[in-house]
């Protein structure tokens, strides 16, 4: 595999190997929805590191549309994907600008909610998450989003926990494209 230009599968077998070794662990957790779960991940370890980061950069990159403005996510858990995201598309060609969603208005200057290089009013961006539960995270930045008068359609996961967000995404007219499901990973983990 040639590290600047993995194959799809390639590029889906390690992250997969990366995720099940670096991101996963099996307990007792209480995750960001509210509920109890004996498997939790967090995806942190794998999306800040160089090769996991480039990866998913890979493979989101792959699924952004060709008229997509930008990629978009919630801090903290997509700042990471949104940086690697935008570098590559860039090293590839491609004019894709990054958006943050802060959790909170920015208490002081403007106040604002997004950061980032902000596309004309009707411009399409997709939406970046690590880990869906319930999609609470992703549903929060598409708020923010639509409220300021971008059009989303679409967001990208690492992770689907399959816990109800794709019914959330489609409730809100989202598609919701996850790499993996947690079922893989935590078969992966056991045959590690």
């Amino acid at each position: 595999m040639n590290p600047l230009n993995p194959s799809l599968v390639a590029a889906k077998e390690n992250l997969l190997t990366l995720l099940a070794q670096k991101a996963y662990r099996y307990g007792d957790f209480s995750l960001a929805s509210g509920k109890k779960s004996s498997h939790y991940v967090n995806c942190k370890p794998v999306s800040l590191s160089g090769s996991g980061l480039f990866l998913i950069s890979s493979l989101f990159l792959k699924q952004i549309n060709e008229g997509d403005s930008a990629v978009a996510g919630l801090t903290l858990g997509a700042d990471p994907l949104v940086s690697g995201v935008v570098m590559l598309a860039s090293q590839s060609g491609i004019d894709l600008s990054g958006l943050i969603v802060r959790k909170e208005a920015k208490g002081y200057g403007t106040g604002a909610w997004l950061e980032g290089p902000l596309p004309p009013k009707g411009s399409v961006i997709t939406v970046l998450e690590d880990v869906v539960t319930t999609g609470g995270s992703s549903l929060k930045a598409v708020e923010r989003l639509r409220t300021q008068g971008y059009l989303v359609n679409k967001v990208l996961a690492i992770v689907d926990r399959e816990e109800g967000g794709v019914d959330a995404m489609s409730k809100a007219d989202l598609d919701l494209n996850s790499l993996f499901f947690l079922k893989e990973i935590v078969e992966r983990a056991k045959s590690l």
